[in-house]
């Protein structure tokens, strides 16, 4: 790995410019009317297709996806726009992934036209190079012409192979697809006719009616896409939109870093600083940005790591697509903070605080949620009450009780409550200190909030604490903050590991029960390694037992019985989403509405600044007296706050 101890004269001057430089199925199938090319298909299972006669190529070489697999579904290439009646051919090479999931190699896209602008419009839907006719190899979005039309029949797909993956989507088979793909589009007779070859293994679609339904003299746009798979794009007969690429060298443009932790511990190094860190290079004339490891990168720390506060990365990166010396590098920075701690502490950590001398903000519960927090307790051991305090409070402030970890509070709605615990008495002090303790203050809408402490004290037993039937709220202000006398909190829970490489919810929080007409809020600070868009946040609803009703991912799609009637909506940037989820503060809202459906809001401040929201409403056949939600994730980590 190649690092910069100390910078070049060279690399000082492009470092002090930094901040001014900017950091693409049977025979039966191919009927009389049918282009020629299809008509003479339908021999043997299995024989070797015959090359398509390509005319009219034109250069026009880019990449779609990348080489370590890691593109994210509906990762699409340039827009070819077919005419009423004209032919599309192009080649490129495909390699698909590794791991042999079968829907991972490379499908085409086909949106309607306006004619008289050129606009691309909505998607008539998209058929995949795989063929398992139990899946969606392909499928129709909803018709851009008429809501209750498919345009895209399934039974006219054809070919000579048929992959039949199993319960896991796995099949060995698939790596048949690899190599130099041939894609014909004839749009012959207001038809379509899609094939699509690498000389062994073949997949068709044919047409012979009017596509689309309505309007088949109109153009069509064709895009190929990926998912975890890799296309070398070699040649076309239309030239894209934006214009053919040269396979001649090109130059650098810009360059933006990628997987730079927020936070490192004081005393971390260089070397594990970098780990994960990678950069996307924009070349010129190429379409979409190159991935680069941090190996081929050389970094330098502005200020030094050796003390604590802000600093800055600085990358450069000086070759050229195909390797060669750049005729300038580029340069790239990212700012991390060095600390003695990573997680957020309230109270001196020598547990000289005085009563309620820090606190948290005060968080605001509406009525019927219910707002959890996380954290870990410490005490200096010598009063059962020096340990965490919960208070209510209007929102200027004006208090309407507090409670302590020794079952005891004060304030006007205290005394009417009714307190209860299952602590251990005689060694209370020495179970709380260090104890994991959950929260969960809840504003009931009528006057009344009760708090529940579930605690895992340092004797490994899980104890429980509760508040009930404090009265006197004003259900339409009331906040609650933390804090503490004698003690810290540290807010420490995470879920994932830190370095981003946990698998698809592979670890996750407890299940709590959400009741009908309740909601329950969470808030977290999101992390995830910025590879793909769904490397974030998840959300799972439930039952007790564990059965799924669905799961939602912070990047607006999700899965299951639940979700398919729901409806999602957001205003996330998407041009640059990955990047602005990595240190997202985010709260949570899931509610059970009682009538068998469910919502989930995240509203989400970014690291670009921005406060984003996203919803998730109507998530249905969901119990309403057995629903439960977990939070988990994928490739990153939550620090819960």
């Amino acid at each position: 790995m190649k690092y910069l101890n100390k910078l070049a004269s060279v690399f000082l001057f492009a470092t002090l410019g930094v901040f001014a430089l900017t950091s693409c199925e049977g025979s039966d199938l191919y009927k009389v009317g049918a282009p020629d090319w299809l008509s003479e298909m339908g021999g043997d299972e299995g024989e070797e297709s015959e090359e398509e006669e390509l005319v009219g190529q034109m250069e026009d070489v880019y990449d779609i996806g990348n080489t370590e697999f890691t593109a994210a579904f509906f990762t699409l290439g340039k827009t070819y726009i077919v005419p009423a009646g004209a032919k599309w051919q192009a080649q490129f090479n495909l390699t698909v992934n590794p791991d042999n999931k079968y829907y991972k190699n490379f499908y085409v896209v086909i949106n309607a036209v306006n004619a008289e602008t050129g606009e691309v419009g909505g998607e008539y839907g998209v058929i995949r190079y795989d063929n398992d006719p139990t899946k969606n190899s392909e499928w129709n979005t909803e018709s851009v012409v008429n809501p209750n039309l498919d345009e895209i029949n399934r039974s006219l797909v054809g070919g000579d192979f048929q992959n039949s993956s199993g319960s896991d989507d796995i099949d060995a088979s698939v790596q048949n697809m690899n190599g130099k793909i041939t894609l014909t589009v004839d749009r012959a007779e207001g038809g379509l006719y899609i094939k699509m070859t690498n000389g062994k293994l073949t997949k068709t679609y044919t047409q012979t009616t009017p596509f689309p339904s309505t309007g088949a003299d109109v153009p069509l746009a064709f895009r190929i896409g990926v998912e975890g798979s890799y296309v070398g794009f070699l040649s076309t007969n239309i030239e894209p939109v934006g214009g053919c690429t040269s396979a001649e060298d090109k130059q650098p443009l810009s360059m933006v870093l990628k997987g730079v932790p927020s936070k490192v511990l004081l005393g971390t190094d260089q070397e594990t600083l970098i780990a994960g860190v990678t950069a996307e290079v924009t070349f010129e004339e190429l379409p979409a940005p190159i991935v680069v490891k941090a190996e081929d990168l050389q970094f330098e720390v502005i200020p030094s790591m050796d003390d604590l506060g802000t600093k800055t990365l600085v990358a450069a990166y000086g070759k050229t697509y195909k390797g060669a010396s750049a005729d300038k590098p580029v340069i790239a920075h990212a700012s991390f903070n060095v600390v003695d701690k990573l997680f957020t502490c309230i109270g001196k950590t020598d547990n000289t605080s005085g009563f309620r001398e820090e606190a948290t903000e005060n968080f605001k519960v509406a009525p019927g949620q219910t707002y959890v927090n996380y954290f870990t307790n410490y005490t200096d051991g010598v009063n059962n009450w020096d340990n965490f305090i919960i208070q209510l409070c209007k929102a200027d402030g004006t208090e309407y009780c507090f409670v302590r970890a020794d079952n005891w509070g004060l304030g006007g709605s205290y005394w009417d409550g009714c307190q209860s615990c299952d602590w251990n008495w005689n060694n209370f002090k020495e179970i709380l200190n260090g104890a994991k303790v959950t929260t969960y203050i809840t504003n009931n809408g009528d006057g009344t909030a009760d708090i529940k402490a579930v605690v895992v004290g340092s004797d490994g037993k899980t104890y429980t604490q509760k508040y009930t039937g404090l009265k006197n709220i004003d259900a339409n202000d009331m906040c609650f903050n933390l804090s503490m006398e004698k003690g810290h909190l540290e807010f420490d829970y995470v879920i994932g590991a830190e370095d981003n490489t946990s698998g698809f919810r592979a670890i996750a929080t407890p299940n709590i029960k959400i009741e009908a007409g309740q909601t329950f809020v969470d808030r977290f600070i999101n992390t995830g390694d910025g590879a793909a868009n769904w490397n974030n946040f998840i959300i799972q609803l439930c039952k007790g037992d564990g059965t799924e009703y669905c799961f939602v991912r912070a990047d607006n799609w999700g899965l299951g019985g639940s979700y398919w009637d729901g409806c999602q909506s957001c205003d996330y940037n998407w041009g640059n989403f990955a990047g602005i989820m990595d240190g997202a503060k985010v709260t949570t809202y899931i509610t059970n509405n009682g009538d068998g459906t469910a919502d989930i809001k995240a509203v989400v401040v970014a690291s670009d600044g921005n406060t984003y929201t996203q919803n998730y409403k109507g998530l249905n056949n969901i119990d309403p007296n057995d629903l439960y939600y977990n939070l988990s994730m994928e490739k990153a980590h939550l620090v819960f706050e």
